[in-house]
C-alpha cells in the first residue's frame, strides 16, 4: 500500500459525510479550505471553488493544472447503505461521490501536496470544482478566470487510471414542429407529430461524413417527445428533445447549422459551450503514462475538461460504471495505485 493511503481514506470518509450535490457545495468547499489551509498552503476560493498553487512555481515555467471536483448528483431511492455515511466493506469504501469524484479528489490533492515539495520542470496548480455534474455556469468556467494561462490539465475522474485521451461532447436541441389543429375525424388540420417524425427520423439515421479516430461517429438521441392535448383534436404542435454528444471532428456550432440544414422543426440549443476535448497522443504527459503501462481510450461522458480551452487529459481511480448508481464505492486498492500513478506521471515531467 502507498503510505498516503490511510491519510487518503480518512479525508475521503470524511468527505463522504457531508452531502455536496451541485449547487450545495458550500459545506464541503469550507472542510477542504480547512484541511488544506492546515496542511501550510494558501487557499484561494471563489463561490464553491477552490485552487492553490505550488510556493515553487516560477514565471516562464509552462502550468500544469491537476483538478476534480467536489459535487455529486443526489442519491437514488435504490441505496441499500446510507449515501452520506463511509461504509468500509470487503476493501470498499462506500458512499456518495466516493467513485465519482471524492477519490479522484483526495489522491490528486495528497498527489499535489508531494509533487510540491520540490522544484518542478513546470508550475502546479490545483484547482477544487463545482457544479461538474450539471456544467453549471458557477464551476470551472468561473474558476478558470481566476487563474494564470494553462498549458495542459488532468482532471481526475473515474478511468480505472487509464488515459481517456478525448471526450465526447455535448448538447442538447430542443426542437418543435408546427402544425395546424383540426378535428381527428375529419381531413383537416396538418398533424404536428407526422411532421415532428419526419425530422426525428433524420436525427436517428443521419451520418455525418467525417468521423473521429479515437471518439467514432458523433452520436445524436432523441429522448424526449411530447404533443397533444386530447385524443379527437389534431396536434398543432410537438416538441421533441436531442441528446447529441460531439466528437473532436464536429463542433458543436457546426453541428447545429447541420441539423437546421436538414430538418424543418424550429430548433432551439440549450447550449454549445460543452464541446469536444482531446489531448495529443504524443503529448509527454500521454507518452510518460504509456511508459508506466496505461492504455488509451476515447471516453463517452462528460465532464469539466468540455469546459478547458486546452489540452487535458482525464484520469483517476475507480470506474465509470459505478458513477450516478446506488451503493457506488471505490476500492481501498484503487486509491493506493492512484497515489503511486499520480506521482509517477508528474514527477519531473517536461511538459
Amino acid at each position: 500500500m502507498h503510505p498516503n493511503t490511510t491519510k487518503a481514506i480518512d479525508l475521503l470518509k470524511k468527505l463522504i459525510a457531508i452531502p455536496s450535490i451541485s449547487k450545495e457545495e458550500s459545506q464541503a468547499t469550507s472542510f477542504l479550505y480547512d484541511y488544506i489551509k492546515k496542511e501550510g498552503y494558501l487557499v484561494n476560493r471563489v463561490e464553491n471553488n477552490l485552487w492553490i498553487e505550488s510556493s515553487h512555481n516560477k514565471n516562464g515555467n509552462p502550468t500544469l493544472l491537476l483538478n476534480a471536483h467536489v459535487d455529486t448528483v443526489k442519491p437514488t431511492s435504490a441505496w441499500n447503505y446510507d449515501p452520506f455515511f463511509a461504509t468500509e466493506e470487503n476493501g470498499k469504501i462506500i458512499g456518495l461521490g466516493s467513485n465519482d469524484d471524492g477519490a479522484s479528489l483526495v489522491c490528486l490533492l495528497l498527489t499535489f501536496f508531494s509533487l510540491s515539495q520540490k522544484e518542478q520542470p513546470y508550475n502546479l496548480i490545483f484547482a477544487i470544482s463545482a457544479e461538474e455534474e450539471i456544467s453549471g455556469k458557477k464551476g470551472i468556467e468561473l474558476l478558470l478566470n481566476h487563474l494564470p494561462k494553462i498549458d495542459v490539465a488532468l482532471v481526475g475522474e473515474p478511468t480505472q487510471m487509464n488515459m481517456a485521451i478525448a471526450e465526447k461532447g455535448l448538447m442538447v436541441l430542443d426542437c418543435t414542429a408546427h402544425g395546424k389543429s383540426g378535428h381527428a375525424a375529419r381531413n383537416d388540420g396538418e398533424n404536428a407529430i407526422y411532421k415532428a417524425l419526419k425530422d426525428i427520423e433524420w436525427f436517428r439515421t443521419f451520418q455525418f461524413p467525417k468521423q473521429s479516430e479515437i471518439l467514432g461517429p458523433v452520436k445524436m438521441t432523441t429522448t424526449i417527445i411530447s404533443a397533444g392535448t386530447q385524443h379527437n383534436v389534431i396536434p398543432d404542435i410537438c416538441s421533441f428533445s436531442v441528446d447529441i454528444r460531439s466528437t473532436d471532428t464536429y463542433s458543436n456550432i457546426e453541428i447545429l447549422e447541420i441539423a437546421k440544414q436538414h430538418i424543418e422543426s424550429e430548433i432551439t440549443p440549450r447550449s454549445t459551450r460543452l464541446n469536444s476535448s482531446s489531448i495529443d497522443e504524443n503529448h509527454p504527459i500521454v507518452k510518460r503514462g504509456k511508459e508506466l503501462g496505461k492504455t488509451t481510450f476515447g471516453s463517452p461522458t462528460l465532464s469539466d475538461q468540455a469546459l478547458m480551452p486546452f489540452p487535458s487529459l482525464k484520469m483517476g481511480p475507480g470506474d465509470s460504471a459505478r458513477s450516478h448508481s446506488a451503493d457506488e464505492y471505490i476500492l481501498i486498492e484503487e486509491i493506493s495505485e492512484a497515489l503511486s500513478l499520480y506521482f509517477d506521471l508528474l514527477n519531473d515531467l517536461k511538459i
